[in-house]
């Protein structure tokens, strides 16, 4: 079992940035490809971006690219989401995921956090 806790959600106004963090409850990441998704208000929830446990190849939505990036500390026992140049568009909860799959992380992870609220003012 997994645990995933995430922080660092909050207001910002456009244009500004945010991070986020996830830890991993009484372990590391160690052989556990990371994502996070995120759910905006009546809408279902996306993928937002993804690294490889093992490649560490780096997937992002379309929506995101060139604004998030995501990175885990080199103990691997925390991971981030770098967001700058936020839009109001942005405006989710965003929940850090884990799954052993590398095609399941982008989909239907096993394992999700509880949730950070992000809202960009316009």
């Amino acid at each position: 079992q997994v645990q995933l806790v995430e922080s660092g959600g909050g207001l910002v106004q456009a244009g500004g940035s945010l991070r986020l963090s996830c830890a991993a409850s009484g372990r590391t990441f160690n052989n556990l490809n990371m994502g996070w998704f995120r759910q905006a208000p009546g809408k279902e929830r996306e993928f937002v971006a993804a690294l490889m446990w093992n490649t560490g190849l780096i997937l992002y939505a379309d929506s995101v690219k060139c604004r998030f990036f995501i990175s885990i500390t080199n103990a691997k026992n925390t991971l981030y989401l770098q967001m700058n140049s936020l839009k109001p568009e942005d405006t989710a909860v965003y929940y850090c995921a884990a799954d052993s799959s590398e095609v399941d992380i982008t989909n239907t992870p096993d394992y999700w956090g509880q949730g950070a609220q992000v809202t960009v003012s316009s």
